[in-house]
């Protein structure tokens, strides 16, 4: 079983080595598209064999949040016939299952085409130690309905994905099978220490163009301490140990599943 993974990216040299310690032990080769990064990304890319980088294009020039998803939307073209599966993730996004190639394999068995996930805002008082793999270190978060996003799919299956700004949902065209319950979490490591996650999003501010702006996409980069605290205590107030609820969590999710109608 083939697995490719997409990603882009911008001076993450923090988020990379608990990306790649996730992600080696089921992905098969990565494409990571660097935006110009300036701190050590490219280096640390550069020593690993499954990945594969190349430069991020701006598809529209006013807006970064469109031209990522616009790279999203088919970037996992060209692996129609060749990979079984395909992911298209964020660095800071962890998709997790306590056994994801076996479940994998009876996905494709059942003749699942699409795989969403429940989302996690998964936070941390202080910054992981080298070494951490974050699913079994880092495991408490809030439910957080961006981040429902369809990361996992079968490029043969899906014609078009058709995802929304951010790949928050998506309007799939194709053979859309989703499972009948809901295994896979997506859990997402932004709020990991306080101070560095305010630091993380000035630099995140910078990369923002007048569309994005405009339209509000990438608002939270913009953020004051006191509107980051503000939402800091929200996630911590409902954040829950989500080793506690992975094997009922579909029934505990609490919002509504956008991909319901593929059922």
């Amino acid at each position: 079983m083939g697995i490719w993974l997409y990603a882009q990216c911008w001076n993450d040299e923090l988020m990379l080595p608990f990306f790649f310690r996730h992600y080696d032990p089921f992905v098969d080769h990565y494409v990571l598209f660097d935006d110009g990064s300036t701190d050590s990304t490219l280096s640390l890319l550069a020593d690993r064999q499954k990945v594969e980088v190349r430069q991020f294009i701006w598809s529209d020039t006013e807006s970064f949040a469109f031209s990522e998803r616009s790279l999203s939307n088919h970037c996992w073209k060209e692996n129609r016939g060749a990979a079984d599966w395909v992911i298209v993730i964020d660095i800071d996004e962890h998709l997790f299952h306590p056994s994801m190639l076996q479940y994998l394999d009876i996905c494709n068995d059942e003749g699942i085409t699409l795989i969403p996930a429940l989302g996690f805002q998964m936070i941390s008082e202080d910054v992981p130690a080298t070494g951490e793999t974050l699913c079994q270190s880092r495991f408490f978060g809030a439910p957080w309905t961006q981040m429902m996003k369809p990361s996992i799919f079968k490029p043969s299956e899906i014609e078009e994905i058709n995802f929304s700004v951010g790949r928050h949902t998506a309007n799939p065209i194709g053979n859309v099978r989703v499972p009948q319950r809901d295994e896979v979490l997506l859990l997402h490591y932004k709020y990991l220490n306080f101070e560095q996650t305010h630091s993380r999003h000035g630099q995140l501010a910078t990369e923002l163009k007048p569309k994005d702006i405009r339209f509000g996409m990438g608002h939270k980069y913009g953020w004051s301490r006191d509107e980051l605290r503000k939402d800091w205590d929200r996630v911590v107030a409902s954040a829950v140990d989500v080793r506690k609820i992975i094997t009922n969590a579909a029934e505990y999710y609490p919002y509504e599943r956008w991909w319901s109608r593929y059922r």
